[in-house]
């Protein structure tokens, strides 16, 4: 039987998992550190990113996690020249209301840990103070937020929004990244530091003086003195192999990426957000047919927001990204989820809304298209779990339900951090399972009207 003694195994080679070995190898370079999958690196739930990153969430602990995540990414693009293909244009959330006063008290709360913090207003048809969205250098790019409640203002700079919106909160620290090649940056970086890389599937874990876990259908064991939960959607299922649980669930969640052969999405746009609850524009005749099958009478009844577009593939790039996070059912995880045929339209029917001429497209969607899915992995607050989990020497990162790729620096290094017994940052315990102990934060969670699911 084949032994692989080390220090710390990680199972789960996501980005979290491959972030979490980066960080270790990066703070104890003397440990010997496994990274175990029974898949290739990054081919599930982190192969299904949207590859976006904001600094935006209405808790300020969020805000500051995120924000050193961006730092961290930042950091490996200026040192590789940029291999992630990072770039600034920011998250747009769009609105057809003038009153938005909740989501400015949010940006004022989630803003206040920011050194660059400030919240700029444009309350008229001009304003010399507004810096439209760029593809330029990530660098160049303003900091804080851009609040807009001029409709001339708006039609300005985003003329092909629908002219309904009247609101817009422009987060400037924002834009998207290559998941794929920030994942491969830091594997290489772990591989040449000396970690490595075990292919197999966790069958049993038991516990003597140290840990042994079995691989499935391979006579291998792996032998740690602690071990990394990062699983993704299979968390719980390497937690059932320790005799724990861990509060988390999964909901399947889908995109569409397709080809924008007529052009009608800005190369510059930034990832754009409806916030929204809207009812899909079927016909009479649709409407009356959806209506009387039970299986489909959801779709015409009121949707929620969060609808979301953005283009893909950078500034010579020519295709488009749509993703609509409406369910909410409970599902236990699979290899190969079965995904809604439907969704295609329905996504592209809810987007329309805020880019007309997109209906372009509803008979006629081009061929160059892919429909693909994943998990949002997610505890009921919305905050990842990081940290200690029972029992001991054991610790879990995860539960990064669509904010994965963004957080992945920070939530590696937070991880390592808690692995190497190293100091953490202030709201390390918040992100941990420790936080259901603090009867104040979770009534404080409980309260929020939003949780930053987008």
């Amino acid at each position: 039987m084949a032994n692989h003694p080390c220090d710390v195994a990680i199972v789960g080679a996501g980005i979290i998992g491959i972030s979490t070995a980066y960080y270790v190898t990066k703070l104890r370079p003397d440990l010997r550190v496994a990274l175990i999958d029974s898949l290739q690196p990054m081919s599930m739930t982190s192969a299904q990113s949207g590859e976006n990153y904001r600094n935006w969430w209405p808790h300020p602990f969020m805000t500051a996690f995120t924000d050193h995540s961006i730092s961290l990414m930042e950091s490996i693009a200026t040192t590789t020249g940029n291999v992630i293909n990072m770039n600034r244009n920011g998250y747009v959330l769009a609105t057809r209301t003038n009153d938005i006063s909740q989501l400015q008290d949010e940006l004022v709360r989630g803003y206040q840990v920011l050194e660059n913090n400030d919240i700029r207003q444009h309350d008229s048809p001009t304003s010399a103070s507004y810096s439209p969205p760029s593809s330029d250098h990530w660098n160049s790019a303003p900091q804080g937020v851009d609040v807009i409640t001029h409709s001339a203002l708006i039609r300005t700079h985003f003329p092909t929004y629908d002219s309904t919106v009247k609101s817009l909160v422009h987060i400037r620290r924002a834009g998207d990244i290559s998941g794929q090649q920030l994942g491969q940056f830091m594997l290489d970086q772990f591989k040449q530091a000396g970690g490595k890389r075990i292919t197999g599937k966790v069958q049993s874990i038991e516990k003597a003086n140290r840990y042994a876990m079995t691989m499935q259908g391979s006579n291998s064991t792996v032998n740690a003195d602690k071990i990394v939960n990062a699983a993704g959607p299979f968390i719980n299922e390497i937690a059932g192999l320790l005799g724990t649980q861990l509060p988390i669930f999964n909901t399947l969640q889908q995109k569409i990426a397709f080809e924008d052969t007529q052009s009608i999405v800005a190369r510059d746009m930034p990832f754009t957000i409806d916030l929204d609850a809207q009812w899909i524009n079927w016909s009479d005749e649709e409407r009356e047919l959806l209506s009387a099958d039970d299986h489909f009478r959801w779709l015409t009844e009121e949707m929620p927001g969060a609808i979301h577009c953005r283009p893909d593939g950078g500034k010579q790039g020519k295709w488009v990204k749509l993703g609509w996070a409406f369910n909410h059912a409970q599902v236990s995880p699979e290899m190969n989820p079965q995904l809604l045929p439907s969704f295609p339209e329905i996504v592209l029917r809810g987007a329309s809304r805020l880019h007309p001429q997109l209906q372009t497209y509803l008979n006629d969607l081009p061929s160059n298209r892919v429909h693909y899915g994943g998990y949002y992995t997610m505890t009921d607050e919305n905050w990842p779990l990081i940290g200690p989990m029972e029992p001991e020497n054991t610790f879990v990162a995860g539960a990064m339900s669509g904010f994965g790729t963004m957080a992945a620096c920070a939530a590696g290094e937070l991880c390592a951090q808690w692995v190497t017994e190293t100091s953490r940052p202030y709201y390390a315990d918040a992100f941990s399972t420790r936080r259901y102990r603090d009867r104040i934060l979770m009534s404080e969670l409980s309260a929020q009207r939003s949780r930053g699911i987008l």
